[in-house]
């Protein structure tokens, strides 16, 4: 039995991918949001003076170490890359089943949007 991969199971994979993308980004917000609120939730806010995001939340190696010691703001940041990420492997996906389609058209469209994202991403300019 030779069993081809067809467009409706590259849909099926795309929409675990989705899925599974929210719903990990989800749980990992919400430990990371407990963790947060067990260190920091008896802190009275000061809003007479203005504090921003930390430091260590600037950078992956910042956030990964802050995984490591159990930071919550750190943890949650993951789960907000996470999400964020979720869409362009969607995409990235997508670009492989068109591949695997030989569609040659989405292909070379997919790509684009792809390099459209990065190079928004890169460079820091949205919209």
């Amino acid at each position: 039995m030779n069993k081809t991969f067809r467009d409706t199971d590259m849909q099926a994979v795309i929409g675990w991918i989705l899925r599974l993308g929210v719903l990990l980004s989800m749980s990992i917000i919400f430990i990371g949001g407990i963790i947060y609120l067990y260190r920091h939730g008896h802190v009275t806010a000061d809003y007479h003076t203005f504090k921003g995001v930390p430091d260590f939340v600037h950078n992956t190696r910042g956030i990964l170490n802050g995984i490591i010691t159990f930071r919550g703001r750190a943890i949650i940041q993951a789960g907000i890359i996470l999400l964020i990420a979720t869409p362009i492997i969607r995409v990235i996906f997508s670009a492989i089943g068109f591949i695997l389609e030989k569609d040659y058209l989405y292909i070379g469209i997919t790509v684009l949007v792809l390099l459209i994202i990065m190079a928004s991403m890169l460079s820091g300019h949205a919209g």
